[in-house]
C-alpha cells in the first residue's frame, strides 16, 4: 500500500497475491461533482466491494490518511467486505489550486487481486455575480406585432437560470402558446395584445443567489382608424342653393395608449342645390253643367295652374260645386218645396241646441281646472304666513304712496318724491319681523325694502317709482321693472311678467356668476367678479327721470349652442337684460376668448339666441356692418350693441394652425386614506370664467393651487394631449404602474363646449412623516407646444404657501354706478366730444381720433351714430377696464393736436370722482 502518513505523495501499488481467491474492487457510490456555496465545506464520498483500503487523491496528490473518515461493513448476500470513506474539501484548498483545470478528486479502492479507480469528481467555489450582462429594454409596438425582449443573465457559477415576471407573476410559456422564453434566456410574444402591455423583469438565479434585472415596460398601442362615412344629410336651404355634410368618427379602432390619431378632417361638406317649392293654384271654373233630374246642376276646376311641384302646398278649397238649376221651384221626392224648407230649418236648430250644451260643459271644465291650479299654487304660502292680520281676522290691504316725506321705508328717502304718481298694493300683503324665517317669492321681486320681507299672496307685480337710484346698490333683485315718472305700472303687460321670472331664475343658480344692479341716466358699469365678463352702460343710454334694474349673467349649464364640425365655442354664454329694454346709445359689452387671435387661422363669429331658443348669427368679428361692432383683444371681445339678449362667440378654423390657448392648473388635496395625496390637472379655456368655475369646484373638494397656472397653446391638428406626472421621489413616493401618464383624445381637448378637462393622479407616502412633495407636471401637445409645472409643496394647510387665484379681484365692485365707474372725467368727456365730432376740412376728426385708439377697421359704423367720439371713448372705457391707462388717450390726443386746452393741466378739483388714481396727475 502507498505510504500515506508522510510526505511521500508518488503511486505505489499494493504487491499482487494472484494465489488469492477473489475479485477487483466494484466501486457502489462514486464522488460526485459538487460547489462549494460561500464557506461551507463540501464531502466527497466513495464506497465499494470488496475492498480492503479505499483512499483519495486530489488533483494528482494523496490525501493524508488523517483527513479520511472510513466505514466497514459485511454484505449479507456475498459475505463480501464493503467500505465507506468520506473526506472534506474547504474553500481555501479549491482556492489554493492552481492549475490548468478544475479542481477535482478520485478514489483508488484495493482488494487481492489488484485496485480500481473511481471517476474524476471536479470541486468548484459557486457564485452569481450582480450586474446583468444586458438588461431588457421598454418598448412600444403596434397591436398584432412582435415584441423581443432580450436578457443576458449575470455569470456565476453554475450557470443561472432565467425565469421571467410580468407585473411581478412568473409567466408560463406552456400556458401561452403566443409566449417562447426558450430561445437564449429571451422572452418573444408572436402577436402582441393589449393584454401583453405591463412591466417585465427577467430573474436570473442558481444555488447562491437570485438576481433581478430592470423592469420593462412594454405599451401596445393602437393607431385610430376612421369609421365609414355617414350618408350624406339632406340640403340645409329648402330652396336654393345650400350645403350638405357627412362626418366619419376616429373610433374604428379609436387611439389607445399613445397610438396615433386618424389622419384627415372629420366632416366633409359639398354644395348643393335644391328645387324650390311650387304652390299649387286653381285654374277658372268650368262651365256649369246641364240641370240633372235632382235639380242640381255642377262645375269643377283642377288645381294644375301651376300644379304644386317639389313639396309645394296643394291648393286650398273645393274641387267641384253643385247648386239647384230651378231656383227652389223643383220638386224632389214628392215634397213641396216649404216642407223640405221647414225640415232644413228643424235641422239647423237642433245642432244649435247641442253646440251650446257642449260649449257650457267646456267651459265649466275649464273654470273647475284653473280653480284647482290657483288653490295648489297659493298652497305652498299658507303654512309660512303667519303674522297679527292673519290672527286677528285676514290679511288687510296696505296703500303705499311716495307722497310722505322722509318715510325710512322708502329705497331714497332724501330725493324729492313725484307727488302724482302712487304706487297701491291692492292684494294681501304680510309683514313679519326681521328676525323671523324669511319669506320670499323665488325671483325676489318683492324686496325694494332692505329692513323688512315682504311676501305677496297673490299674483300681481310691485313696483316702486322714485326719481333717481343711481346710487343704489342692490344686493339680490332679480327682477327688473322700470322706475320714475316716464313710465307708469301699467306698461308692464301681464304676458311679460312669467317671461321675467322665467329669464331670472334660470340665471339665479350660482350668485357668484350673476350680478344685478339699478342703473339710471348717469350710466354705470357691471362685472360678473373675476370672470372677465363685463357691461357698460354709457352716460345717457337709459332715459332721464327713469331708473332700471339691469341683469349680467354667465350660463353655467351646458350651452345649447351646439357647434357644427371643427368649430368651437370660444367663450362663456353670456345673458344680458332684460331683452325689452332699449337704449338709446350703444353700450359695451365684454366676452372673454381662447383663441389665438389670427386672421388667418379664425374666423370668429358673433351669434345671439332668439326668443324661440334658436341661435342666430349676428355677425362675423371682420365684417363691415353697421347693426353692431366688434373689437377683437388678444384675450377678450369688446361689442357695441343695441338691444339686450344672450351672446356668445364661435370660432372656425380656417387652418390646422389655429390655436385654442389653453389654462393649465393643478390642485391637490389629502384624500380619505391619510397616506394617499390627490393631484388634479385641469387643461381649460384660458378664460377668467372656466379658471373661476374649476376655483369654485375645488374649493367645495378642499383642493388647493399648488402652481401658478400657466398657458399652452394648442393646436387644431388633430394631435392628442399627454399629461404625465415625473420626477416623484422613489423612497417617499409612489404612483401606481401605467397612471403616470394619461392620454387625451384631440376631439376631446377641441370640442369640450367649455368643460374644463380633469385628469387625476394618486400618489401614495410610504410613511406619515412624508410631509413634502417634489415632482413636474408635464402637459404637452403631440408635436405640438409643452408646459412642464415644478410642484414644490407641503401636504399640509398651514404649511403651505398661498398662490393668488385672480390677477384682477373685482369681486369687490360688481357694480359701479354714475361718475365712479367711468376713467375719463365726464367734463373732459364732453370737451373730447365736442372737440372732434366737429367736422373739418381734413375729414372727420373723430377718425383719426379712433385710429390713433387702433381701431382701424368698420369706421362705417361711428358715422351712424349720434356721437362717433363718444362711442369710441365707451369702447375705450370698456377695453381699459382694469388698467384705466389715461397716459396712452393722453399721447393719442397730443398727437393729433386738436385739444383746445391741455387736459394734463386739470386738477384733482375738475375730478368728479377722486376715488380712482389717474396717472399724470389725476389727470389724462
Amino acid at each position: 500500500f502507498p505510504s500515506l502518513s508522510g510526505n511521500d505523495n508518488s503511486e505505489a501499488l499494493p504487491e499482487s497475491i494472484p494465489s488469492a481467491p477473489g475479485t477487483l474492487p466494484h466501486f457502489m457510490e462514486e464522488p460526485d461533482d459538487a460547489y462549494i456555496i460561500k464557506s461551507n465545506p463540501i464531502v466527497l464520498r466513495c464506497k465499494a466491494m470488496p475492498a480492503m483500503q479505499i483512499f483519495f487523491k486530489c488533483n494528482g496528490e494523496w490525501v493524508h490518511q488523517n483527513e479520511h473518515v472510513s466505514e466497514e461493513s459485511m454484505d449479507e448476500t456475498t459475505g463480501l467486505k464493503v467500505r465507506e470513506v468520506f473526506i472534506n474539501v474547504t474553500r481555501q484548498q479549491v482556492e489554493d489550486f492552481h492549475g490548468p483545470e478544475d479542481y477535482w478528486c478520485q478514489c483508488v479502492a484495493w482488494s487481492h487481486l489488484g485496485t480500481s479507480k473511481s471517476r474524476k469528481a471536479s470541486v468548484r467555489i459557486a457564485y452569481l455575480r450582480k450586474n446583468f450582462e444586458q438588461d431588457p429594454q421598454g418598448k412600444e409596438v403596434p397591436i398584432e406585432g412582435m415584441i423581443v425582449l432580450h436578457c443576458r443573465p449575470p455569470e456565476g457559477v453554475p450557470a443561472a437560470e432565467v425565469e421571467w415576471l410580468k407585473n411581478e407573476e412568473p409567466i408560463d410559456s406552456n400556458l401561452d402558446e403566443n409566449i417562447d422564453t426558450r430561445a437564449d434566456h429571451n422572452l418573444i410574444i408572436r402577436q402582441a395584445r393589449l393584454s401583453d402591455s405591463g412591466n417585465y423583469t427577467c430573474m436570473a438565479a442558481n444555488i447562491v443567489a437570485k438576481r433581478r434585472s430592470m423592469s420593462a415596460t412594454v405599451v401596445v398601442y393602437v393607431n385610430g382608424g376612421w369609421s365609414s362615412w355617414t350618408e350624406w344629410s339632406n340640403c340645409n336651404a329648402r330652396c336654393g342653393r345650400g350645403w350638405q355634410k357627412r362626418s366619419r368618427t376616429c373610433t374604428n379602432p379609436a387611439p389607445l395608449n399613445g397610438g396615433a390619431f386618424c389622419e384627415g378632417m372629420s366632416v366633409q361638406k359639398i354644395t348643393c342645390t335644391s328645387l324650390c317649392p311650387v304652390d299649387g293654384n286653381w285654374e277658372v271654373w268650368s262651365e256649369w253643367s246641364v240641370c240633372s233630374p235632382e235639380c242640381e246642376h255642377l262645375r269643377v276646376r283642377e288645381c294644375i295652374a301651376p300644379p304644386p311641384r317639389n313639396g309645394g302646398k296643394y291648393c286650398e278649397g273645393l274641387s267641384q260645386e253643385s247648386e239647384n238649376c230651378t231656383e227652389g221651384l223643383c220638386i224632389q221626392d214628392k215634397k213641396p218645396p216649404h216642407e223640405i224648407k221647414s225640415q232644413n230649418i228643424e235641422t239647423a236648430s237642433d245642432i244649435a241646441l247641442y253646440s251650446g250644451l257642449g260649449a257650457a260643459v267646456i267651459a265649466v271644465a275649464v273654470l273647475v281646472v284653473g280653480v284647482t291650479l290657483y288653490r295648489r299654487s297659493q298652497s305652498e304660502y299658507g303654512v309660512d304666513v303667519i303674522d297679527s292680520s292673519a290672527l286677528t281676522g285676514g290679511f288687510q290691504t296696505f296703500n303705499f304712496k311716495t307722497v310722505r316725506q322722509g318715510n325710512s321705508l322708502l329705497l331714497n328717502s332724501s330725493l324729492q318724491p313725484d307727488l302724482t304718481v302712487s304706487r297701491t298694493y291692492s292684494g294681501p300683503i304680510c309683514l313679519q319681523d326681521p328676525m323671523d324665517k324669511e319669506l320670499m317669492t323665488e325671483s325676489s321681486l318683492f324686496n325694494p325694502l332692505s329692513d323688512i320681507k315682504v311676501k305677496v299672496q297673490s299674483s300681481f307685480m310691485v313696483s316702486l317709482g322714485v326719481t333717481e337710484r343711481a346710487e343704489y346698490h342692490g344686493k339680490g333683485h332679480s327682477g327688473t321693472f322700470p322706475h320714475g315718472n316716464s313710465r307708469a305700472f301699467g306698461t308692464m303687460q301681464a304676458r311679460n311678467k312669467a317671461t321675467y321670472i322665467q329669464n331670472l331664475s334660470s340665471i339665479s343658480t350660482r350668485s357668484e356668476l350673476k350680478t344685478t344692479a339699478i342703473f339710471g341716466h348717469l350710466g354705470g358699469r357691471l362685472v360678473v367678479p373675476n370672470t372677465g365678463v363685463s357691461l357698460l352702460i354709457p352716460h345717457g343710454a337709459i332715459p332721464e327721470e327713469s331708473s332700471w334694474e339691469i341683469y349680467l349673467a354667465i350660463t353655467q349649464k351646458e350651452s345649447s349652442l351646439q357647434p357644427e364640425g371643427t368649430d368651437v365655442l370660444l367663450g362663456p354664454e353670456v345673458t344680458c337684460g332684460p331683452s325689452e329694454l332699449a337704449v338709446s346709445t350703444p353700450f359695451a359689452l365684454t366676452i372673454p376668448h381662447c383663441a389665438e387671435v389670427n386672421s388667418e387661422h379664425w374666423n370668429i363669429h358673433l351669434k345671439k339666441r332668439s326668443q324661440q331658443g334658436k341661435w342666430e348669427e349676428v355677425m362675423s368679428v371682420e365684417e363691415e356692418t353697421t347693426s353692431c361692432y366688434c373689437l377683437l383683444d388678444p384675450y377678450a371681445c369688446h361689442i357695441l350693441l343695441n338691444s339686450f339678449g344672450t351672446y356668445a362667440l364661435i370660432g372656425e378654423p380656417i387652418s390646422d394652425c389655429a390655436v385654442r390657448q389653453l389654462k393649465v392648473a393643478v390642485f391637490g388635496c389629502l384624500s380619505c386614506n391619510s397616506l394617499d395625496y390627490n393631484l388634479r390637472v385641469y387643461c381649460m379655456d384660458n378664460t377668467p370664467c372656466a379658471f373661476q368655475e374649476v376655483v369654485l369646484d375645488e374649493r367645495l373638494q378642499g383642493g388647493q393651487l399648488l402652481e401658478e397656472p400657466k398657458l399652452l397653446h394648442f393646436q387644431g391638428n388633430t394631435f392628442s394631449l399627454q399629461i404625465s406626472v415625473l420626477d416623484i421621489p422613489p423612497f417617499l413616493w409612489r404612483i401606481k404602474p401605467f397612471t403616470a401618464c394619461q392620454e387625451v383624445p384631440f376631439s376631446r381637448v377641441w370640442c369640450s363646449s367649455q368643460k374644463p378637462l380633469h385628469c387625476a393622479f394618486s400618489l401614495e407616502r410610504y410613511t406619515p412623516a412624508t410631509t413634502q412633495l417634489s415632482c413636474k407636471i408635464c402637459v404637452r401637445q403631440v408635436k405640438g407646444h409643452e408646459q412642464i409645472l415644478q410642484i414644490q409643496t407641503s401636504i399640509l394647510e398651514n404649511e403651505r404657501e398661498t398662490i393668488t387665484f385672480f390677477a384682477h379681484d373685482d369681486s369687490n365692485f360688481p357694480a359701479q354706478m354714475g361718475p365712479k365707474a367711468f376713467k375719463i372725467p365726464y367734463s373732459i368727456r364732453q370737451r373730447i366730444c365736442a372737440t372732434f365730432d366737429t367736422p373739418n376740412a381734413k375729414g372727420k376728426d373723430w377718425q383719426m381720433l379712433a385710429q390713433k385708439n387702433s381701431i382701424n377697421r368698420n369706421l362705417s359704423y361711428f358715422a351712424t351714430q349720434s356721437s362717433p367720439s363718444a362711442v369710441i371713448l365707451d369702447l375705450w372705457e370698456a377695453r381699459h377696464q382694469h388698467d384705466g391707462d389715461l397716459d396712452s388717450l393722453a399721447c393719442a390726443l397730443e398727437e393729433i393736436g386738436r385739444t383746445h386746452s391741455k387736459i394734463s393741466d386739470i386738477t384733482e378739483t375738475e375730478i368728479e370722482e377722486p376715488d380712482f388714481n389717474y396717472s399724470r396727475q389725476n389727470g389724462l
